[in-house]
């Protein structure tokens, strides 16, 4: 200071070259340019106009990680502080409680809390967790059977492609996807357990569902009985309802998604394409299916399919029972393929014209139409047909003469696939004469129809493994340096206590 005071008012440039930043240290003309500061007062002026593209953005990188580092730890302490608190409060005003037990009770919630502060800290890798089986492979990555190292326990670990949601952006999805497992604990959503991510992958940890899928299922037995839909329907009803609490909508309702666990019982699945009420919509997936629809191709030979087989072909004439056989053996790759199958999308999500939770009964229309028929209602030999026919519903939605529904099977059907503001909400679904007599309730705990004989608790046996190459993904060697790529993931991890 006393050098710039004897130097007098003076602009100078320091350079510092090692990190090739420019300072510019400025001094007032005069004294009484501001007249609350001393003459010899030093003025930084901070630039970052000479740094190198890559030098900002990293800076921004660290900026970014940080701010969300330190929103996390001060987010963490408050809920920590509530917790105490609200235990604190529920204590004082329990008068029959004795004050030693309140201070042995504080005393255990303490540990609990340093519990769960240590499981917090503890990285997870792919290291911890060893391959038992592949049990589903897709463009954008694959499902495997695992065990983890350290208890033994065994999970259903979906890996996801960091490139390929980045070329494809799926991030909004991947991300709604994530947020729906973790915020959720209801026993009708597939539960995340984990989430990590390395320089190439992202990392699902989720409970293991050996019963298989509804799909796989229709497929066996070609068609339910009302009874056995009426179960499975009610219980996707709760399921939906589930997930729309949770401030969501699925999108992507369709038996693929529908997974059995080891009692019989249903659970949703593959969140990828489900948004928040609160967000803008995502488009792009179902813009996709639209182009592909409007330019009259359906899936080829050359497209990735999510079992990495090749997807045939598919001709199929309604009034040929011959062909639907031929159109249901296709059904799983049609549905794994890179375009996936339109069959039960709502009409107004194709028109992108703005839509609420209701598309989502649509689609539990269409899954009640195959239950009952055999085949979805709108099925055709090619997307672009069964995008039209969606479109023009009304003139396409037709009952076979030779399956005999009840009235009221037939009723719930044509009140879920209808105009959406004509649609039933689930509280009108529920007393809708086809659904008498469940309890809506008890139903979980209920027998279910159909439960899984399983031979072990790795068993795979109701999963399509043999059609599948049981070679696993492997991430390429940690690179230095964290990349936009690992930015736009940030925040993905995530940890069930």
């Amino acid at each position: 200071m006393a050098e710039s005071s004897r130097n007098g008012p003076q602009q100078r440039t320091i350079h510092r070259s090692a990190s090739r930043q420019t300072v510019q240290v400025i001094q007032p003309s005069s004294p009484q340019s501001q007249p609350n500061k001393p003459a010899d007062y030093v003025y930084f002026d901070r630039s970052s106009a000479n740094f190198s593209e890559d030098a900002q953005a990293r800076a921004k990188a660290a900026q970014v990680k940080l701010e969300h580092f330190y929103k996390v730890a001060v987010d963490a302490a408050v809920e920590r502080n509530g917790r105490r608190v609200e235990l604190e409060r529920k204590l004082q005003s329990d008068t029959l409680i004795p004050e030693e037990r309140k201070q042995r009770q504080l005393q255990q919630h303490g540990k609990k809390e340093s519990t769960f502060l240590r499981l917090r800290r503890t990285k997870l890798g792919l290291d911890d967790f060893r391959t038992v089986k592949v049990i589903g492979k897709g463009a954008f990555g694959e499902v495997r059977l695992v065990q983890k190292v350290d208890t033994g326990k065994i999970y259903a670990m979906k890996l996801l492609k960091k490139d390929e949601m980045l070329k494809k952006d799926q991030l909004a999805h991947v991300r709604a996807e994530r947020d729906v497992l973790a915020e959720s604990d209801s026993p009708w959503v597939v539960q995340l357990f984990y989430s990590f991510q390395d320089s190439s992958f992202l990392y699902l940890i989720m409970e293991f569902l050996p019963g298989g899928d509804l799909m796989t299922m229709l497929i066996k037995y070609d068609t339910f009985s009302e009874d056995v839909t009426r179960f499975y329907m009610a219980e996707c009803v709760l399921a939906i309802e589930a997930v729309h609490k949770l401030g969501f909508i699925h999108r992507d309702i369709k038996p693929d998604n529908i997974l059995i666990d080891k009692d019989g019982h249903v659970k949703l699945s593959d969140f990828g394409l489900s948004t928040g009420f609160h967000k803008k919509h995502d488009s792009s997936y179902y813009q996709r299916l639209l182009e592909t629809a409007q330019s009259g191709t359906s899936a080829t030979p050359q497209q990735s399919s999510r079992n990495s087989v090749m997807v045939n072909s598919i001709n199929l004439t309604m009034t040929s029972k011959d062909q639907i056989a031929t159109w249901k053996a296709n059904r799983r790759k049609l549905a794994y393929s890179t375009v996936g199958t339109p069959d039960y999308i709502a009409p107004e999500i194709f028109m992108q014209k703005g839509y609420g939770n209701e598309c989502d009964w649509w689609s539990l229309g269409a899954i009640m139409f195959e239950c009952l028929v055999g085949y979805p209602p709108f099925c055709s030999e090619s997307t672009h047909e069964t995008y039209q026919k969606i479109m023009q519903w009304q003139y396409h939605l037709v009952f076979p003469e030779d399956v005999h529904l009840s009235r009221e099977g037939e009723d719930l059907i044509r009140r879920l696939i209808t105009s959406s503001d004509k649609r039933l909400g689930v509280e009108q679904l529920k007393k809708h004469p086809f659904f008498y007599g469940v309890d809506w309730e008890t139903i979980r705990r209920i027998d279910a129809p159909f439960v899984p004989h399983l031979r072990s608790i790795t068993d795979t046996s109701y999963f399509p493994t043999d059609e599948l190459d049981q070679g696993t993904e492997q991430p390429p060697a940690e690179s230095g340096g964290a990349g936009a790529k690992d930015l736009a993931f940030l925040g993905y991890t995530f940890k069930r206590f």
